[in-house]
């Protein structure tokens, strides 16, 4: 009686709210083939990356949530399809990464490696596609999984979120 319910795989897609059309394609890409895979896409709401993620989610019937850092939902950009209001400006990063079960990040500047950092901080598998490059401390192991196209950003996510449920 205590079954849990399956429920979809949800997966953060991070990056720069400025994207140039080659992290535009790739943020698309990555938020449509999340959507054919049945995962729910969370996302800043707003430009860049996070309008080109929810656009491919838009295109494949998916659903996207956008965490916006204001209190007015009609700043989201128009293919997410639940626009979160927080009001709690760059601090809602926590909320787009500590909802997921994994972390795309793409691209990007120090918005999104703040999200990096709390998700990794958050136990949460990061696939850095194109981004920034770390390691732990001691420079021996890399803190995120390199993904070298779209497809396996998102199979390499899919994977750490499923294993979450």
């Amino acid at each position: 009686m205590n079954e849990k319910p399956r429920r979809p795989a949800r997966v953060a897609v991070v990056g720069p709210g400025e994207a140039g059309p080659e992290l535009a394609r790739q943020a698309e890409e990555v938020g449509r083939l999340l959507a054919e895979r049945g995962a729910i896409v969370l996302c800043g709401g707003l430009g860049g990356c996070m309008e080109a993620a929810a656009r491919g989610v838009r295109q494949a019937g998916g659903l996207c949530l956008g965490f916006l850092p204001g209190y007015d939902a009609d700043d989201a950009n128009s293919a997410v399809d639940v626009p979160l209001p927080t009001g709690l400006g760059e601090a809602r990063n926590v909320l787009v990464v500590a909802g997921a079960g994994a972390v795309i990040a793409i691209g990007g500047g120090a918005g999104t490696l703040s999200e990096i950092a709390f998700a990794l901080k958050l136990g949460r598998r990061v696939v850095a596609l194109g981004t920034w490059s770390l390691c732990d401390p001691d420079g021996r192991r890399p803190a995120l999984v390199a993904a070298r196209d779209p497809a396996e950003a998102v199979r390499l996510a899919l994977e750490a979120a499923l294993a979450r449920r």
